[in-house]
């Protein structure tokens, strides 16, 4: 007796290498089957019920019954002498023989029945291409092999077999087979083979059949199928089910290269590959020693590389059980395959042999309750149904240990075609099987997740990971290699090679210096009427900074600044810079208690300031020094260049940014670390004394050290935005048009804005810009369209650039065009010069391309760390592991991000903004990137609100476009379109525009409550339509519940497929039209489901109406 590829692997004479448990699994299986009613021929009389795997079958037809996803076909070239008559009567027999074959699916009072027709004839096709050249020949055999393959099944009208045969040359055909899964599985294989091989043989000699009659047919086993599994048998092994998936993770998230579609499709492709002998024999020799089968020991790998990559450590996967564990049907041709689904627990980083075990465990009590179908399992669990992925998992691991056997006919040789039916019925699927040469591999991918290339690296990575398992069983998984040698040099080295040249002696003040000797009389800096040449800000600054080291200001001695913007504001930087401290920005449209905490944990001795600021500020044990009221003191100094007591390893600046504790840190910037930041990037922006910069931020925000320099090194002229200009897009506009700026620096916020503020007509002047960069916040590329189409993608260039405070304003750089606008997600180019950029797991191990991870930042921009943090200095700034020199520090940034195949980075968002909902990971970036792309939405953040505790929700903020009119309905459809129903924010908020921080961030924080909590909960509301009240009364009929909402959703009160099935059924009578069972899935509620069907009788009745229209002129014509 069989009980499954697996259980029959293994060696009975070896009980203990392969562990006593294995055997308690066969006894098990051995008492539960002795307890099972005899399996015997019922009535054909009656409608007879489908299999549970027919049912899963079926009712995947009724949501796709144009699919050829489960196609089952084979090719074969025939050379010799065929006898077509015998091969079409050994066809006939089989098809006689099993009527599984001849076996069609209908409803009978609203459920799926299986109808045996009586014996049919088959008639073998045959398509003669004798007359066409040999090379045009083959084409149209791959053509029709092609055909053959994509052509679906009809479950209601056709045979379950099809054939043809193809005749190519006198003594030469191909024989196309293809049979549909509900009727065939792999076990059934062999069975035709075997038979047809048999059948031929005796038919082309005018034999008889020798093949024993079949005591019973599939039918009789479904009926016994269902006669056994219920009651205390199935409770018991359900049981076992119910607590082995209690809680599972809805999806296992692999990264894709494409959005997941919101209806699962499954457009797929296979990649093969190969293990060597001597691979293949030590994993086996591994399995021997750790009392596991070979099929556990490939198992987990596969787990720990769908753990790597995922970064999930409950991991899910689908694994098929031939299921014939009754000698009855051991001859029997049908789908008897159940699915067992194996969950592993990979948490704790365990060992690979401590994995295993976990691994073995589960497989073991898998099997001793297998017999439950995976549809009840399914039902049971009730998981929350979605039509863009599978349920419980979405990846399948096979292992074929025992070949099916081969088609042998007498007198002809036959060499089977390789044939690949381009469908995925899961997101992965990886099939092993046990050759002479090795394991050889073929993973299935669906096509519309993956590209080829990443499932290239990926079976590269298996392989890669199963040389590091069998070299060291005992090692860590995390620590297992899954990059090869070449992988690991381009990440490192190739697309880290940025080392550059920099003035790494110079500080920033003396390369201004040194400018003011180049151009002396250029105007520096602007603000309303006012302005300095280079040479009257290089005075003043030079007497400030006198004044300040008579006040004992030195190297690394922090100077507050707590200035409006002004002239004084950059004098008095440039000043504290000098005379050889450092600044510390303090603006003051911050809050008290922000700039309160900034004062005592900065210390600062000297504060410059403003004398209207000075009752403002909080209390403090600073020296106050007044750039106005006291310039009269400071302008008695010295006004030449101080000699320089700061180095370029000094501090230049102390700029505090937000702490997730909810208390600002302060990071420590040296001189060097901005001057590279210049040399880095100088071939690229070539900026010069024609540019004009505005400092639109905040000098308490790191992007003002960017605009400053950017002009002031360059010999450029700076200009001070006000306060209330910054506030204002249209008033913004105007001064970028007056003062002719060139070189623009934005939060894409704000940017937005400006956008939207020309769109509108209000703005006057124009533009001279050649540079615009982006930088502070994420980037939705999509939101860049209007710009493009006004004013084309190359005058001015749009640069996206990634940074952070902690590694000195930029990290990375990249170049925008409008073919852009196709990425959904926001890339971000690649490590400006003297920058690395590594995406790491959360062991600190390099991630896969492609594979979501955090960002490290090293190189020269990486600051000292946090001011009085030493602690939370070594959380962040950690030891390079990559690195030889002990003293190189990298920068944990907190966010994420994945590398392209081309090097470029794409950011992810941050990790702390991954929230999770349902048992759902969400980045809701996605979903605002998403809202970017309707024509009729302006801007949108989305954010995760728990206004009652537990009780987590997504809330959408939306800003429409003026010139468009835009609805919540309208919106949510839209997002319906492409999201899964998880993703579908429960309340939109519509604004006339996002609050913005001080530094021209979304101010998250300063969004509104939605109005109405019971706006985000489903209440009770009575059908209003007669169309309702027909579903309403179907759905509680159908559903046993007293009362249904129009809002209610089907499977959210206890609906199954098959219960959704008979809905829809009775739908199509009492609306009379041709409804889908995939129509429920999209739209699960009352309201829903009846707008469509509305939608579908009126696009009938069009129909009909025009085809009437079509005969009375046809017949007036005629007469």
């Amino acid at each position: 007796m069989s009980y499954s590829a697996e259980i029959n692997s293994l060696e009975p004479n070896k009980p203990a290498k392969t562990g006593e448990n294995i055997w308690q699994a066969i006894a098990s299986i051995l008492e539960l089957q002795n307890q099972a009613p005899a399996l015997m021929p019922v009535s054909r009389n009656k409608h007879l019920p489908l299999s549970f795997s027919q049912e899963r079958l079926w009712f995947l037809y009724q949501l796709q019954s144009d699919s050829s996803t489960y196609n089952v076909s084979f090719a074969f070239r025939l050379q010799g002498l065929l006898n077509i008559s015998a091969l079409e009567h050994s066809f006939n027999e089989i098809i006689k023989r099993h009527e599984t074959l001849r076996t069609t699916f209908l409803a009978s009072q609203n459920k799926p029945v299986q109808v045996i027709s009586p014996s049919l004839k088959f008639k073998l096709p045959v398509v003669n291409l004798q007359e066409l050249p040999e090379k045009e020949r083959e084409t149209q055999v791959l053509q029709l092999i092609k055909n053959e393959v994509q052509q679906p099944f009809d479950l209601e009208q056709e045979l379950l077999l099809r054939s043809s045969l193809v005749h190519l040359d006198e003594n030469e055909y191909v024989l196309l087979l293809s049979v549909h899964h509900i009727a065939f599985d792999g076990w059934s294989e062999g069975i035709l083979w075997r038979e047809l091989t048999t059948l031929y043989t005796a038919f082309s000699t005018l034999q008889p059949s020798f093949l024993p009659e079949l005591p019973i047919q599939y039918a009789d086993f479904a009926v016994w199928q269902r006669q056994w599994l219920q009651g205390q048998v199935m409770d018991t092994q359900l049981n076992y089910w119910k607590q082995q998936l209690a809680d599972v993770p809805p999806l296992l998230e692999l990264p894709t290269d494409r959005v997941r579609p919101p209806i699962q499709t499954n457009r797929g492709s296979i990649k093969h590959f190969q293990l060597d002998e001597h691979l293949t024999q030590k994993l086996k020799s591994l399995s021997e020693q750790s009392g596991a089968t070979l099929f556990m020991t490939l198992l987990t790998g596969f787990v720990i590389l769908l753990s790597r990559y995922s970064n999930q450590q409950d991991i899910l996967v689908g694994s098929p059980i031939a299921n014939r564990n009754r000698s009855e049907i051991e001859s029997l041709i049908g789908f008897f395959v159940n699915i067992l689904v194996l969950r592993t627990d990979a948490s704790g980083n365990p060992s690979f042999w401590e994995l295993l075990q976990r691994v073995r465990q589960v497989a073991l009590n898998a099997y001793s309750h297998q017999d439950v179908p995976f549809e009840q399992v399914v039902e049971a669990l009730q998981p929350e149904r979605n039509l863009n992925y599978s349920p419980l998992f979405q990846v399948m691991f096979v292992l074929l240990n025992t070949p099916p056997g081969k088609l042998e006919l007498p007198g002809l040789s036959l060499t089977p075609l390789e044939i690949e039916n381009p469908t995925a019925k899961f997101d992965l699927t990886l099939l092993m099987t046990e050759t002479k040469q090795g394991l050889s591999g073929s993973l299935e991918y669906n096509c519309d997740l993956f590209e080829k290339a990443t499932i290239t690296r990926m079976v590269g990575h298996f392989v890669t990971l199963l040389e590091g398992i069998v070299a060291n069983p005992k090692e860590r998984i995390s620590q297992l290699p899954l990059l090869t040698q070449a992988e690991q040099h381009q990440l490192l080295v190739e697309w880290n090679d940025t080392q550059a040249k920099y003035p790494a002696d110079k500080c920033i003040h003396q390369l201004f210096e040194a400018q003011v000797q180049r151009t002396p009389n250029a105007v520096a800096v602007v603000y309303d009427n006012q302005q300095l040449t280079y040479q009257q800000l290089n005075t003043r600054a030079n007497q400030l900074a006198h004044y300040l080291r008579s006040l004992g200001v030195g190297a690394d001695v922090l100077v507050g600044v707590c200035i409006e913007r002004s002239l004084e504001m950059v004098v008095g930087i440039l000043g504290i810079l000098k005379a050889g401290g450092a600044y510390v920005p303090l603006d003051p449209e911050y809050p008290q208690e922000r700039l309160s905490f900034m004062l005592e944990d900065s210390q600062v001795k000297v504060l410059l300031t403003q004398q209207q600021l000075v009752e403002s500020l909080p209390k403090h044990q600073a020296r106050i020094i007044c750039l106005d009221i006291d310039w009269e003191k400071i302008a008695q100094n010295n006004q030449s260049n101080p000699l320089n007591e700061a180095t370029a390893d000094n501090l230049a600046y102390v700029i505090y940014t937000s702490g997730s504790t909810g208390k600002p840190k302060g990071v420590l910037v040296n001189h060097n670390n901005v001057t590279r930041l210049f040399a880095a990037t100088d071939a690229w922006y070539n900026f010069n004394q024609n540019d004009v910069w505005t400092m639109f931020h905040s000098y308490a925000f790191d992007f003002s050290v960017w605009e400053i320099w950017g002009a002031l090194l360059y010999g450029g002229r700076l200009v001070v935005v006000p306060y209330l200009v910054t506030r204002s897009p249209e008033l913004f506009y105007q001064l970028l048009a007056q003062e002719q700026v060139t070189v623009l620096n934005q939060t894409p916020s704000a940017f937005r804005q400006l956008i939207q503020a020309e769109q509108s007509g209000l703005t006057t002047g124009e533009l001279n810009l050649r540079l615009v960069i982006f930088g502070g916040e994420t980037l939705e590329l999509k939101s860049l369209q209007p710009w493009f189409e006004r004013h084309g993608d190359t005058s001015p260039q749009l640069v996206n650039m990634y940074g952070i405070t902690e590694t000195t304003v930029h990290v990375t750089y990249r170049p925008l065009s409008k073919a852009d606008l196709n990425h959904t997600a926001s890339v971000i180019g690649r490590p400006i010069p003297d920058l690395q950029v590594y995406v790491l797991d959360e062991y600190k191990k390099l991630a896969p391309i492609g594979v979501p991870g955090e960002m490290y930042v090293g190189g020269a921009g990486v600051t000292r760390g946090y001011l009085h943090r030493p602690e939370l200095t070594a959380e962040s700034f950690i030891y390079h592991p990559f690195s030889e020199n002990p003293q190189t520090r990298l920068y944990k940034t907190g966010d994420l991000a994945r590398y392209l195949p081309n090097g470029d980075l794409e950011y992810l968002g941050r990790i702390d903004n991954q929230v999770k909902i349902r048992g759902f990971r969400i980045e809701l970036g996605e979903i605002e990137a998403l809202l970017a792309t309707h024509p009729a939405v302006w801007e949108s953040v989305v954010v995760v609100r728990e206004d009652e505790p537990g009780d987590k929700r997504l809330i959408a903020y939306v800003v429409s476009n003026r010139e468009q009119s835009l609805t919540i309905t309208e919106l949510r459809q839209f997002l319906k379109a492409t999201l899964p129903d998880y993703m579908i924010p429960s309340a939109f908020v519509m604004l006339e525009s996002l609050p913005l921080t001080s530094n021209g961030k979304i101010d998250r924080h300063a969004l509104p409550v939605p109005e109405s909590r019971e706006g985000l909960k489903v209440s009770f509301v009575a059908p209003r339509t007669p169309e309702e009240e027909i579903l309403v009364k179907i759905w509680a009929d159908i559903l046993k519940v007293e009362q249904v909402g129009i809002h209610d959703n089907f499977f959210e009160l206890g609906g199954n497929s098959l219960l959704g099935a008979q809905v829809i059924s009775r739908l199509r009578v009492a609306f009379s039209i041709d409804l889908s069972l995939h129509r429920l899935f999209v739209s699960p509620t009352v309201a829903e489901l009846a707008h469509n069907i509305e939608v579908l009788r009126i696009a009938t009745e069009d129909e009909d109406t025009l085809m009437i229209d079509t005969e009375e002129e046809y017949e007036e014509g005629c007469l």
